[in-house]
């Protein structure tokens, strides 16, 4: 497998990335990954990068994008933070991406069991991390049911599980608003903006 050039990047459509991407997750599922040789890949990236898509998830070790995604070097822009929220520095990595080295699709990709969610939804405090789940408690709020209190804690995996969904969603639309340059070019076809669930039990991702 060669890695992208600006020609290949140029001829996907969006669609067709979301396809790439779906099929990865597919061998990867089935184990029938594809031979790359990596380091003819570092080669020929060594004079720039084309990837024609990017994808913000969790730094959740089981989740190595590039791998679940079985794509290669210079294939994807990986941004990963704890509960895969956006901030400035995030939004601004993402503009570079997109607008300035052609990625098509962003992927918001969350996942299940997450920490930094089950955090959220426990209310826990320590250091810095107490202020980064504040961004994460939203979609605490918003996910209603259960009412029960002690049923709405890390140890109800389904009701965790649906944060992170809603998270999800909650990401996305901070990105359309705290972003300009990407709001723009969404709405100019240029990009396209997807949510995704990676389900940690079984290594499959599901778009939104």
């Amino acid at each position: 497998m060669k890695a992208q050039t600006k020609e290949s990047q140029s001829a996907l459509s969006q669609n067709q990335i979301i396809d790439l991407l779906k099929k990865g997750n597919l061998r990867f599922l089935e184990n029938q990954t594809l031979s790359r040789n990596l380091q003819q890949q570092v080669e020929e990236t060594s004079g720039g990068q084309f990837p024609f898509a990017t994808v913000l998830s969790c730094i959740d070790s089981r989740i190595p994008v590039e791998t679940i995604f079985d794509q290669g070097i210079g294939d994807l822009f990986s941004v990963r933070i704890a509960g895969n929220f956006v901030n400035d520095d995030i939004l601004g990595s993402m503009e570079f991406a997109c607008k300035l080295a052609g990625s098509k699709v962003l992927v918001v990709l969350g996942h299940t069991a997450c920490g930094a969610v089950k955090g959220a939804c426990d209310g826990a405090e320590l250091g810095k991390l107490t202020g980064m789940l504040e961004k994460i408690k939203p979609a605490v709020k918003a996910v209603t049911n259960p009412v029960d209190a002690a049923q709405r804690t890390s140890a109800n995996l389904d009701f965790v599980n649906e944060v992170a969904v809603k998270n999800v969603s909650f990401t996305i639309d901070d990105i359309r608003s705290g972003s300009e340059v990407l709001a723009e070019m969404e709405n100019n076809g240029e990009i396209q903006i997807v949510g995704a669930m990676y389900e940690v039990a079984t290594g499959k991702v599901a778009f939104l």
